[in-house]
């Protein structure tokens, strides 16, 4: 899955407009100018595609869980250069405030299941041996599963 693919069901999702994206940057010290996200948001064959770095999208993230969460005292994370299924599920589990069994019935919600101590290994830090990669499917049903709870649309 794209970075570019992620933002824009982020935005779907949670109704989020364009300035609100703008602003959820901002919120993560990232500046940004509104016509750069509607060229993330178009599609990849138009020729004003933009393509989203992991740095803007992790940004963009750090944003939403201080939206959703409240900004941390102090200097704010750093967004991390590099983004893989694993970072970004753990983002939007903190942004949500999701528990383990949340995260499972949104899962299940569009027929996708998996364990409890799967889906631990997924937050696990990298290089540990119960650490497991989190493949697009999974991450594609989360975010299918968050549509349907946030959104309320039928499977």
């Amino acid at each position: 899955m794209t970075n570019n693919y992620i933002l824009a069901r982020l935005k779907k999702t949670f109704k989020l407009s364009n300035q609100k994206i703008v602003e959820l940057f901002a919120s993560a010290n990232y500046g940004i100018k509104e016509e750069k996200v509607v060229n993330f948001l178009r599609h990849n064959q138009n020729s004003k595609f933009e393509k989203c770095s992991d740095i803007q999208l992790a940004s963009f993230l750090n944003g939403f869980i201080n939206e959703n969460r409240g900004k941390q005292d102090g200097v704010q994370p750093a967004p991390e250069k590099k983004l893989n299924n694993n970072i970004i599920f753990r983002k939007l589990k903190i942004a949500l405030n999701l528990k383990s069994e949340e995260v499972l019935e949104f899962l299940s919600s569009v027929n996708f299941s998996i364990g409890k101590s799967e889906l631990s290994s997924f937050f696990r830090k990298e290089g540990t041996r119960q650490y497991r990669e989190c493949q697009d499917q999974v991450l594609r049903n989360f975010l299918n599963g968050m549509e349907i709870k946030y959104l309320g649309r039928e499977n």
